[in-house]
Formats: structure tokens, C-alpha cells, sequence
């Protein structure tokens, strides 16, 4: 077969504050840079759904055809802009090439400036271009919010099933597994929603309830006549009226699928309480962890969850930094954004006192910055490769680096932002996250990953940021009549 290959991926935070616009794309901030052609190949040896996709179709001998991969860090919505002259590189070489089949690699909640469904508009167009024979086989991240139009215009789509996002590849090996059986004859679909919107914290794989709903989805995958199942808990930031989780699957036999997602959907609203997370303040946080730390072997680690880079934070919110400063922690904190700090930081030299106002300068309400004097620990140029199981292999750029220290608080500051997944993050600012006593990081879950294996506790904690973790914080107007915000949580009613 002749399979056309594209990625485009965005998670949109419809309550953050910055846009993502083609700049944003082009550097990748935290992913792979912009990919076109067969440079998209040198993403086979990455943990992203392209790279399995294409190892896998490889293998087999078929032809492929690359178009563009590109993916931004989560913000507010994709400009029109960006999202237009993406979308046009891969239909234009879909209607040039003429492929026998489509593989893209999605997010699944993508909001653009001018579409509310971006993934639905992008497999609408591509089903209006290639015809109703030729199959689109679509990858989805674990948080995407899937729509009817997704649904209806893709042959078939396959999720995540880890969060941390550890079997991405593998994802795309299943897209490719996906296709033959597309090949092979036509796929019955089912889809169920859930009434209520999950948090992300509590979507953790590491965790129940999801650790033992995903157990489910793979025993259930292999009962006769069903190809393949998925669950999308969701990304309950997006404020439009597909928001929320959802099961589907596909298979040989309609009513095999239609009993296997039915019975899935119902173990996800079985376990509606336990999908509840509860937070502590960033002045908890810290006094459990210094307490926690006094005979504590390995790092005791916070996670900054509202200030999550990878869900639409903007990377440089100080709460939990001024409640370590007034309790006089001894901690590493990272990754702060403050592009301007690291310019003065840079300028004054290492070793040297730079006084400055550091973060708090997205606008995000009530988060005032750091005014104060620190020392220049470590400068470096921001360039690294991920060794953790999630993103591992892949190289990032988060601009010049610099560690800044305030007595026993080192704060690693960045010029990109970028959420803190990997250890490697850390070692740039000459930091050894397995020595710190306490280590905050700018992450919800995906730390976890590359973290938890080091961490003697980890504790969450509810700072300012635009990445809100109870959904029932945020100023809703545009939902699913009648879903619940949260877990047992209100249901929700459109504004008069």
C-alpha cells in the first residue's frame, strides 16, 4: 500500500491565556520541531505514534508518504493561521499523491480560532479528498475530547491507554494494525459518552480507577469479533459541546462491540466517585513535604498541577516558589519560564548576584513575581535529549537556561516553555534530581514517568495557574447540556 503519513497535534486549553500560532509549531517547544518528508522518518526511533506507525508499515514493506508532523506545547487556540497552512500541506499532498490509505497522527483536542472540532474539520476535509473507499486511520492522545465528526469521518481511530503517555509508539503500532484490518474488510463501529467530566489528575494509569478500567479494556479487546477498543477520558478545558470523556471501539461483529464498549463504559461510570482527586495549597504542600523529607531517602516531590505547561499553563506561576521561600525549603524547582530573567541572569554572569522580578508575568490573576536577589548557580544553552520512557530519545530546545538560587531554593529558569517530564530538564541547570531533598516540577502526571521511580512520596498541590484541576472552577458556557462538571459534581446548564 501507498499510506500518506501527517501528524498535527495541539491540546487546547480554552481557558489559557496565549495562543499557538506557527512560530509555536515550527519550534515544536518540548516536542519535535517541524518534520517535512522524509525527515518525518528520523521520528521511528521516538516514542511518539508516528515513529511506531512507521516502524511497523515499514517492516511490512509498504510505501510511505510523508507529508508533515508538528505538534505545539498546550495553550489556548490554534490560530487560524497555523492551523490553515497546515492543514493545506496535507490535503494538497493527499490530493496530489493519491494514496491508497491515510495515517495521522492526532491529538484529538485540538480547538482552532475558527473550528471548534479541529481533528473533526481536518478528517472531514481529508475524507471529502481521498473518498468514502479509502481508509483514514487516526491515532488519539488519552486526553483528546473525540467528536461525532471524528467518529464519522475516520475509518478508525486508537488512543493512548497510559497517562504517563509511556506507549505512544506503541499506539502507532496498533493504528497500523488498525489499517489491515480496515484492509481486510469493513469495521463495525460503537461509541458510548460518559456523563461527567474527569480530572486530569485522576486519569493517572498509575492509579484506580483508571489503572484497573484499562486492565478491563484490554481483557474485553479480546473477545471474538472485536478489533479494537479505547477510552478518552477526555481534556476538560475545552469549553465546547463535545468536551468530555468517551468509549469506542470497532470489530468484525456489531454486536460483540456494542457489548464490550456498553460494558466499559459502564465500569468508567461504576467507578464515578473514586475518579475524584483532592489538592493541597502550596503552603501544605510544602510543610508535608519538608516534614516527609527529614527521614526521607529519596526525593519528596510536588507537583505544580495548574501551572502544567502541558495542559495550557503558562509555566510561570510563583506560589508554590513563595511558599517555599517564607518556609525556607530546601528544594529544586523547575521549569520556570521567565525568558527575561534568563537574559540578566546571562548578563550579570555564574556566580554572580542578579537582582530581578522573576515569573509571574503572564497575567495569571493574583500570582505576583519573585522580587528579590538570587545567585546564577548555572547557565547552559537548553539543549537536551529525553531519557525517560516517555518522550525517550527525543531532543528538545527550551532556549538559553539558567539556575537561579535563593538560599537553599534553586529554581531552573527557561526561556521555552516546556513541562517538566524528563530528568534530563533538570540537568541543564546543573541539577541532580536524585540528590534534592525536595524537587517541585511543572507537570500534572506525565512526570511520573521518569519521577516516580526516584520519589520516596509525591503530593499535589492546587497553585494559581490556567490549567484549573477541578473542572468545577472553571467558567463554563459552552458544554454538554446536562454533563456533570465533575465527578458527583453539578450538572451543567447552559447560561441564559
Amino acid at each position: 500500500m501507498r499510506i500518506l503519513i501527517a501528524g498535527f497535534q495541539h491540546e487546547t486549553n480554552t481557558f489559557a491565556l496565549n495562543k499557538a500560532g506557527w512560530d509555536n509549531f515550527v519550534k515544536g517547544e518540548g516536542f519535535p520541531a517541524m518534520q517535512h518528508g522524509e525527515k518525518m522518518f528520523e521520528l521511528a526511533e521516538t516514542n511518539i505514534p508516528a515513529g511506531g506507525f512507521i516502524q511497523a508499515a515499514s517492516r511490512d514493506g509498504h510505501t510511505l508518504l510523508p507529508v508533515i508532523w508538528t505538534a505545539a506545547s498546550p495553550s489556548a487556540q490554534v490560530t487560524q493561521e497555523a492551523y490553515e497552512r497546515i492543514c493545506q500541506q496535507i490535503i494538497a499532498q493527499a490530493r496530489e499523491l493519491k494514496p491508497d490509505a491515510v495515517y495521522l497522527d492526532l491529538h484529538g483536542a485540538m480547538v482552532a480560532e475558527h473550528y471548534d472540532d479541529g481533528e473533526g474539520e481536518l478528517l472531514r476535509r481529508m475524507r471529502e479528498t481521498v473518498g468514502d473507499h479509502t481508509p483514514i486511520i487516526v491515532s488519539l492522545d488519552l486526553h483528546a475530547n473525540v467528536t461525532n465528526a471524528m467518529l464519522h469521518h475516520a475509518t478508525a481511530m486508537v488512543a493512548f491507554r497510559t497517562y504517563p503517555h509511556v506507549d505512544m509508539a506503541a499506539t502507532g503500532q496498533k493504528a497500523y494494525e488498525l489499517l489491515l484490518n480496515a484492509a481486510n474488510g469493513p469495521l463495525i463501529q460503537e461509541s458510548a459518552r460518559i456523563p461527567f467530566l474527569i480530572p486530569i489528575n485522576g486519569m493517572c494509569t498509575f492509579m484506580e480507577p483508571a489503572k484497573g478500567i484499562y486492565q478491563l479494556l484490554e481483557e474485553l479487546e479480546k473477545q471474538p469479533g472485536v478489533s479494537s477498543l479505547s477510552f478518552a477520558p477526555g481534556f476538560p478545558a475545552a469549553d465546547f459541546p463535545e468536551c468530555g470523556p468517551v468509549v469506542w471501539g470497532y470489530g468484525s461483529d456489531g454486536a460483540a462491540v456494542e457489548r464490550t464498549v456498553r460494558m466499559l463504559r459502564d465500569a468508567v461510570c461504576n467507578a464515578e466517585s473514586a475518579w475524584a482527586v483532592e489538592f493541597l495549597s502550596p503552603e501544605e504542600a510544602v510543610a508535608q513535604a519538608q516534614k516527609l523529607a527529614l527521614t526521607a531517602t529519596r526525593p519528596v516531590i510536588i507537583a505544580d498541577t495548574q501551572d502544567n505547561p502541558g495542559a495550557g499553563g503558562s509555566g510561570d506561576t510563583t506560589g508554590i516558589l513563595h511558599a517555599l521561600i517564607a518556609a525556607d525549603a530546601n528544594a529544586a524547582l523547575g521549569l520556570l519560564l521567565d525568558p527575561e530573567a534568563v537574559k540578566a541572569a546571562i548578563a550579570a554572569g555564574k556566580g554572580k548576584p542578579v537582582t530581578l522580578a522573576l515569573g509571574g508575568k503572564s497575567d495569571t490573576q493574583g500570582d505576583p513575581a519573585v522580587n528579590d536577589t538570587f545567585i546564577v548557580d548555572e547557565i547552559s544553552e537548553g539543549k537536551c535529549r529525553f531519557d525517560g520512557p516517555m518522550m525517550h530519545g527525543i531532543a528538545v530546545d527550551v532556549g538559553p537556561v539558567v539556575t537561579l538560587r535563593h538560599c537553599n531554593i534553586k529554581v531552573v529558569v527557561s526561556s521555552v516553555k516546556s513541562q517538566m517530564l524528563d530528568r534530563n530538564l533538570f540537568r541543564l541547570g546543573g541539577i541532580n534530581p536524585e540528590q534534592e531533598s525536595i524537587l517541585v516540577v511543572k507537570s500534572s502526571v506525565h512526570f511520573r514517568a521518569d519521577f516516580q521511580p526516584i520519589a520516596s512520596a509525591i503530593l499535589v498541590a492546587k497553585s494559581r495557574g490556567e490549567m484549573k484541576a477541578d473542572s468545577q472552577d472553571l467558567p463554563w458556557t459552552r458544554l454538554p447540556e446536562g454533563i456533570r462538571i465533575a465527578p458527583l459534581g453539578k450538572s451543567f446548564k447552559m447560561p441564559c
